[in-house]
């Protein structure tokens, strides 16, 4: 696997890859030949058949769940190995395996890098569809995510209702909003002002990593919240010319750097510009009105980034939905965090045995 070397770290031994065995025709147009997926599983295969769980995760994740989502994933919690078969997979256009601007590209002496085509959600649903199929996995009983890991669990039920029984959509609304789209415009051009970017044909030895860094920065306060923020770092000082909370964001910039890459930030966060359950589908709330899988939507109470009433306004337009506030002081990280409560709200919705119909495509 040809990573930088500060991506390969970040790759769990207990990762496998796969290469998909035909072309990924993406939204665009354009072909992907050769495509790898990076993925993980827990659990028997045999549990497949009926307690198949597909993880999607946010943006700068990966397919080693508990890394990001401890609590979730283990005996008597909200996925259980004993009884599941769960699968995350790392999603494409990502950095950690599955096929992205840092791999190589076929036929070429070097990386995609900003080359890297543009994607949507879509594409990284069709590609996890691809992986199910060759793993031998017809249905999954529940689709679930955080953030853009939530993105891909509606398309999911859009695009593939009759092997979705019921999704769990955390953070996210049915449709990216124009302050998302803003705030991540701010962070690329962040990104594209560093002196190393050259449009995207940066070294390994060379990359925009200060703009990088100031991306997260920006991100980070959006994750979080005021009250968060206050309540951990209010006005202490590091030393006399530091605060606590700057020291906190250069650490979390200096962080990215070591476990991410800038065209791979650039090619996900345009990709979310793309959520929009409604687009060449028709009216949106029509739309939702045609998904119908039994669906849990939780918010985060302090959630500024994706706020609670986006959520609220999704599970109404569903038809067969329900709405949780998971409070939390912690802002759109609430789901990082609180994941024990989390788990539980998700156990209890699955225990509650919604029915299972066959259903046909959102087109």
């Amino acid at each position: 696997m040809q990573l930088p070397a500060h991506l390969r770290a970040c790759i769990s031994d207990a990762t496998r890859f796969i290469e998909l065995p035909d072309p990924v025709r993406l939204e665009s147009g354009e072909r992907l030949d050769n495509v790898v997926v990076a993925y993980r599983t827990w659990g028997d295969l045999g549990n497949a058949s009926d307690r198949a769980v597909l993880i999607c995760h946010a943006l700068t994740g990966s397919a080693d769940v508990e890394a990001w989502w401890p609590d979730i994933i283990g005996a008597g919690r909200a996925f259980d190995p004993a009884k599941d078969f769960i699968v995350c997979a790392n999603i494409l256009g990502s950095c950690y395996g599955t096929t992205g601007p840092v791999t190589p590209k076929p036929g070429a002496a070097g990386r995609y890098g900003a080359a890297f085509p543009a994607i949507s959600v879509r594409d990284m649903v069709e590609v996890e569809r691809a992986l199910l199929d060759v793993l031998g996995i017809e249905r999954l009983e529940l689709v679930t995510g955080p953030s853009l890991g939530g993105m891909q669990a509606l398309e999911w039920a859009a695009m593939y209702p009759e092997r979705v029984g019921s999704i769990v959509p955390i953070g996210v609304g049915g449709r990216h909003s124009a302050w998302c789209i803003g705030i991540s415009e701010a962070q690329r051009a962040a990104i594209e002002a560093d002196p190393n970017w050259n449009g995207g044909d940066y070294s390994d030895d060379n990359p925009p990593r200060q703009g990088l860094a100031a991306a997260r920065m920006m991100a980070v306060c959006t994750y979080r919240s005021w009250q968060s923020f206050d309540e951990r770092f209010g006005r202490h000082k590091r030393d006399q010319a530091l605060f606590e909370v700057q020291s906190y964001l250069r650490h979390q910039g200096e962080k990215i750097n070591s476990r991410f890459d800038a065209n791979t930030y650039m090619t996900l966060t345009r990709a979310m510009h793309t959520h929009d359950l409604g687009r060449g589908r028709g009216d949106y709330d029509e739309v939702l009105s045609r998904i119908r899988q039994p669906a849990l939507v939780v918010s985060v109470s302090t959630d500024t980034l994706y706020p609670p009433h986006e959520q609220r306004a999704l599970a109404d337009g569903l038809p067969n939905s329900s709405h949780v506030l998971l409070e939390c002081a912690h802002g759109h990280d609430g789901f990082l965090i609180e994941t024990g409560e989390l788990g539980e709200l998700i156990a209890r919705f699955r225990a509650a045995g919604h029915a299972r119909t066959p259903l046909t495509a959102v087109s």
